[in-house]
């Protein structure tokens, strides 16, 4: 079996947002993946390699260099690369572009819980933080709502105009209150331990999409947010127990388990979209994830050919 090697351009190409999530959705029919996550560290320097394995699919191995005095040598902080193996003979089938996978893993994670939830008529999105993470969500969401006025709210407005100025037609909001309530979807891709959404803000018909808090001590959104929604995430093994947005107020006890009412593995109980309510979605990540969009990625290859 020959060696397929996919850089980032060559599977840009290839891809895009809608069939992108639509591939996630169908990865959530197999059994359920086994994860698991290891690290290594020398100093400053860590070694995170975050492996899947799902019947049908395959295995995959993500793994990522994290250099922070990379900077200094011009080079990114975060670097790797996904190798994916066969399943049926444990044969390594491809090498995916490290960036390539995360760029479109993160955005189409968040993007298949807003296309089940959210306003199919949206007409305002808001983004808050305006970091790279940001700069693909317009990108994604533009794909699906593309009559919608985006907006990014930053804590440096400078940033959100930075990114507003890379893509035109995004505008710049500067009341974040005043932005969250006009929202019909509402994208949070910070690095926040405080909530910076309110749900005093929030009003019926709104789609909350929660994507930057990874570590048991962030959070995006405050109890009054979770207590008015009704909320979903991509995987109940990658939010609840990990990452602070679930995690703390379970502990405090002003969210109970019972209240996450589905992840993708449950995708069909995800409801259609409820003018009355509002729905919140986590975007935990996942090496499950990073598995589905490399499998994705060398079928379009394949295909290609």
């Amino acid at each position: 079996m020959s060696l397929t090697n996919i850089e980032f351009d060559q599977g840009e190409a290839l891809l895009d947002w809608v069939t992108l999530s639509d591939a996630l959705a169908e990865g959530h029919s197999h059994p359920k993946a086994k994860v698991d996550d290891t690290f290594l560290y020398r100093g400053d320097d860590t070694l995170l390699s975050r492996s899947a394995w799902i019947d049908g699919l395959g295995i995959a191995v993500k793994t990522a260099m994290i250099f922070p005095g990379n900077p200094d040598r011009n080079l990114p902080v975060v670097n790797g690369g996904v190798s994916l193996f066969n399943d049926t003979n444990g044969l390594l089938e491809a090498l995916v572009d490290f960036h390539l996978v995360t760029k479109w893993k993160t955005a189409g994670d968040s993007l298949l819980g807003a296309r089940r939830l959210a306003n199919p008529d949206a007409k305002e999105i808001l983004i808050v933080g305006a970091g790279t993470v940001a700069g693909t969500l317009i990108e994604a969401f533009s794909a699906v709502w593309p009559d919608a006025q985006i907006r990014v709210w930053n804590r440096t407005t400078a940033k959100a105009e930075a990114l507003a100025a890379d893509h035109p037609g995004t505008a710049v909001a500067t009341d974040l209150p005043q932005a969250v309530s006009a929202a019909d979807i509402i994208l949070t891709c910070t690095m926040s331990t405080e909530p910076v959404i309110r749900g005093e803000w929030l009003r019926p018909g709104q789609h909350l999409n929660m994507i930057g808090a990874y570590r048991p001590d962030m959070r995006e959104a405050d109890d009054a947010a979770l207590a008015k929604s009704q909320i979903y995430c991509d995987s109940f093994d990658t939010t609840l127990d990990h990452i602070g947005e679930f995690k703390i107020p379970l502990a405090a006890g002003t969210l109970q388990r019972s209240d996450v009412l589905a992840d993708f593995y449950n995708i069909a109980q995800f409801p259609a979209y409820d003018p009355q309510a509002i729905t919140l979605f986590k975007n935990g990540g996942g090496a499950h994830l990073d598995l589905m969009v490399s499998r994705h990625i060398l079928d379009l290859w394949t295909q290609s050919e």
